[in-house]
């Protein structure tokens, strides 16, 4: 592989080119450049990837594009596959419907540790707030502001709000004291991509509904410890409906979890393995 990067950004998404555009407003406006995008697409319509280019275009973001047909839930097979088209070392991931804040790179890259995953939140907006963003607000970063956020329909607490408004300060007592679980949130996490490869990405036999989960919980039984960053830099999570929540598959996924968990499993049969893996260069 050419043109490595300090980092490698995973989006997943799935025909949501609005909330996506939003999404990559805030890398666009990120202090620390030092990442390639790459879109994990479970296969959307041609609107989705063209208005992905068209916005990395504009920004001079560089832009990994990696889909496939659509086959119902597949995003752990697509992952997999952004995985392996990665040209960095250290990959964060997070989903098309989330926002970043702008030190979201260079907080990643700064806590970032040997044989660790670091463990992210985020904030989740109603619809009425994640439909009225625009790119002037990502780009003053006013979008981020407790008092903007009030004003614009969030009603939630002081304390919820510290996932996104938290001084460094207070970031670091509340990653200590909050009694969250060190778990993998694929929406705001990251660690290094040999690690991913070690324990064989994630298991395609799950849908919708604790994947994520399931793909930390190797990581730490192969000894691959996480560090709770909840509060050092905040995703906004926009609105959207989950038509593709359905309770046989969600029992499933806490099966194979459960199995993980008891068995004290680090890598799964039904992963990487189904790909063809090579490490970049």
């Amino acid at each position: 592989m050419t043109d490595r990067h300090e980092s490698s950004v995973i989006i997943s998404t799935y025909n949501q080119p609005d909330w996506l555009e939003k999404c990559l407003w805030g890398f666009a406006y990120q202090r620390d450049r030092r990442f390639e995008v790459v879109i994990a697409d479970d296969g959307s319509r041609p609107e989705t990837r063209q208005r992905a280019e068209a916005v990395c275009d504009h920004f001079d973001l560089p832009l990994n594009y990696v889909w496939h047909e659509d086959d119902g839930f597949q995003k752990c097979r697509i992952l997999n596959k952004a995985i392996l088209a990665a040209r960095s070392d250290y990959l964060i991931f997070t989903d098309g419907d989330c926002i970043p804040k702008p030190d979201f790179i260079a907080t990643h890259l700064s806590m970032r540790r040997p044989g660790h995953f670091l463990s992210g939140g985020y904030f989740k907006l109603p619809m009425s707030t994640s439909e009225c963003i625009g790119e002037d607000d990502v780009a003053s970063g006013r979008v981020f502001d407790g008092a903007w956020l009030r004003a614009h329909d969030v009603t939630a607490p002081w304390n919820k709000l510290l996932k996104i408004t938290a001084t460094p300060r207070q970031a670091r007592w509340a990653n200590r004291l909050t009694p969250a679980n060190r778990s993998w949130n694929g929406n705001n996490s990251s660690t290094w991509r040999s690690l991913a490869i070690q324990v064989g990405g994630f298991d395609e036999r799950m849908g919708y509904g604790g994947q994520d989960r399931e793909f930390g919980e190797r990581l730490m039984n192969a000894g691959i410890k996480p560090i709770m960053m909840r509060y050092s830099t905040g995703m906004l999570h926009l609105d959207h409906s989950r038509g593709y929540r359905n309770e046989e598959g969600i029992r499933k996924n806490r099966a194979i979890r459960a199995e993980t968990r008891q068995s004290r499993r680090t890598v799964t049969e039904f992963g990487l393995n189904l790909h063809e893996a090579t490490p970049p260069s």
